[in-house]
């Protein structure tokens, strides 16, 4: 059974940073891209950065670039996303997810941690 698990939200002032991580358990991803996605208040989920295993590239979407950070950590199958220099746009839901590929859909989802930026 394939479970991952977000922590790392909560309330931060404009301008603060949070780090977020995602625990993989049940099956490891190292040869798969991870990545993180966010979806706001009466918004559509949008995909915010995504990591591959074995090269480790990383892509952002355009409105973190340079403020965000993704990562990760094969020996904990674990993956993060600093997030700094936060804006109130960003206060969303953000969730975990990986794939057993390099590409295509995302086979396993998190539940979300809440991130709330206030101004």
């Amino acid at each position: 059974q394939v479970q991952m698990l977000e922590s790392g939200g909560g309330l931060v002032q404009a301008g603060g940073s949070l780090r977020l991580s995602c625990a993989a358990s049940g099956r490891t991803f190292t040869s798969g891209s991870m990545a993180w996605f966010r979806q706001a208040p009466g918004k559509e989920r949008e995909f915010v950065a995504h990591i591959t295993g074995i090269v480790g590239i990383t892509y952002y979407v355009d409105s973190v670039k340079g403020r965000f950070t993704i990562s990760r950590d094969n020996a904990k199958n674990t993956v993060y996303l600093q997030m700094n220099n936060l804006k109130p746009e960003d206060t969303a839901v953000y969730s975990c997810a990986a794939r057993t590929g390099s590409n295509g859909k995302y086979d396993y989802w998190g539940q979300g941690t809440q991130v709330t930026v206030s101004s």
